[in-house]
């Protein structure tokens, strides 16, 4: 029997594919390693199951609409970026790196600080002002009183969603607060590092009662860049667009060049110089990879 599904979860080489409220579990066929192509979770396909049977093969990949190199996840529909606002500290270069992947999948993203209940010292209101002047939809949550959790309930129905960001951030407890049945596992964090324990072990597409899945994905502190075209960096700060036509040279790095424009809009404070540091540090270290 043929059916046509979603791949859920990937383990040890097998790969569980949800068709309508069945999981089937398949491993790929040995002419997918030949051609070098490696199913992954998102990936919508066809597989062969004998009558009878949970187990079956993935006999065909349909074309992806995107992938996300990390977490590996393809045919997203949306991101939202976690950071928590304490508990651990945010990072706007690890943010800002988050947000050059997703902007080179062209996908819509939303950035949520959470646990604004802890914010004591009115972090929140620099970040969001920074964010939203770059041009990004700013959510504001926390779980002990609820807020931002109905606008997230409403944003994941019948999409599928990226969660993203650190460990320790609470990705987890959203989503729990969404759907109590899913039961998902959440971490506290460590004395000694002060930042997040890994609780999401492997990227997982869960179903929501509501409509759609979210990809809840493994905590992480680092995101590689290597893949991105070092010409491509500036037209992946949204805010950077309306301005790279002013420069003096065509192929200006906007760091060293005289007559930049996007150096100009930093100092009349159209682009915040937060933004336009975490730029300089992303830009020098693709460089330096392609030296190597």
């Amino acid at each position: 029997m043929i059916f046509k599904g979603t791949i859920i979860k990937g383990i040890g080489g097998f790969y569980y594919v949800l068709v309508e409220n069945k999981v089937y579990e398949c491993k790929a066929r040995g002419i997918f390693r030949k051609d070098d192509i490696i199913p992954v979770i998102g990936d919508t396909v066809s597989i062969e199951v004998p009558s009878q049977d949970d187990v079956g093969n993935i006999i065909k990949i349909y074309p992806r609409k995107n992938i996300l190199i990390r977490p590996t996840v393809s045919n997203v529909d949306q991101a939202i970026i976690v950071f928590s606002i304490t508990q651990p500290d945010p990072n706007s270069y690890l943010l800002d790196r988050f947000l050059l992947l997703v902007e080179e999948q062209k996908l819509p993203v939303y950035i949520c600080f959470n646990k604004i209940d802890l914010d004591h010292q009115n972090q929140v209101c620099q970040l969001k002002k920074i964010y939203k002047k770059a041009g990004y939809d700013v959510l504001l949550t926390s779980t002990s009183t609820q807020e931002g959790i109905p606008l997230i309930f409403d944003l994941l129905k019948d999409k599928i969603t990226v969660f993203a960001g650190p460990s320790g951030v609470g990705k987890s407890s959203i989503l729990n607060k969404i759907e109590p049945s899913l039961q998902l596992k959440t971490g506290g964090i460590s004395d000694k590092l002060k930042r997040g324990k890994h609780t999401t072990r492997h990227v997982e597409l869960i179903p929501l009662k509501t409509g759609g899945f979210v990809i809840d994905t493994p905590g992480f502190t680092s995101l590689q860049l290597d893949h991105i075209q070092l010409e491509d960096v500036s037209y992946y700060y949204r805010e950077f667009r309306p301005y790279l036509s002013s420069c003096k040279f065509p192929h200006c790095s906007h760091i060293h060049e005289p007559q930049c424009g996007i150096k100009t809009a930093v100092q009349q404070g159209h682009i915040a110089l937060q933004r336009y540091k975490n730029y300089i540090s992303i830009y020098t270290e693709i460089q330096k990879q392609r030296r190597w």
